[in-house]
């Protein structure tokens, strides 16, 4: 299987000048805990819960006045389309974190792969038990 066969789709993101109090709106709207951040066209950074929590609300940021480029974690990690399940687990695994950006091969958006993806639509439960144990090690 490949990236695109267990994505979730429709992918969006938010501008760095989005407030905190958007972010958050966005994240229960969807019920996501990861929102890509984009400027001139192109992904910059994400914001996840955790950054929210550990970055704002914990340091006493006011969430209708502060940007998410001021607590969104720089750089974004991601795999294409075409990658298949085995690579983007390794990926994921090496990089411990619970998921990524899924790009085309011209470097466009065009999903979002979790572990929860993996585990509700992909077909290797061994696979799936790897990467959870590799992630809660750390």
């Amino acid at each position: 299987m490949q990236a695109k066969d267990v994505m979730s789709t429709k992918p969006e993101f938010l501008p760095p000048t989005a407030t905190l109090k958007q972010a958050a709106d966005q994240m229960q709207k969807h019920d996501y805990g990861f929102i890509p951040i984009g400027e001139n066209d192109r992904l910059i950074g994400a914001v996840t819960d955790r950054d929210l929590a550990v970055r704002a609300i914990a340091k006493g940021k006011d969430p209708t006045k502060t940007s998410v480029k001021d607590v969104m974690s720089k750089g974004i990690q991601y795999c294409l389309e075409d990658d298949n399940l085995e690579d983007v687990a390794k990926k994921m695994e090496d990089l411990q974190i619970r998921r990524l950006v899924v790009l085309n091969k011209n470097k466009r958006m065009t999903g979002i792969i979790s572990l929860c993806d993996i585990a509700t639509k992909g077909d290797d439960a061994d696979l799936l038990a790897e990467i959870e144990e590799a992630i809660t090690k750390h």
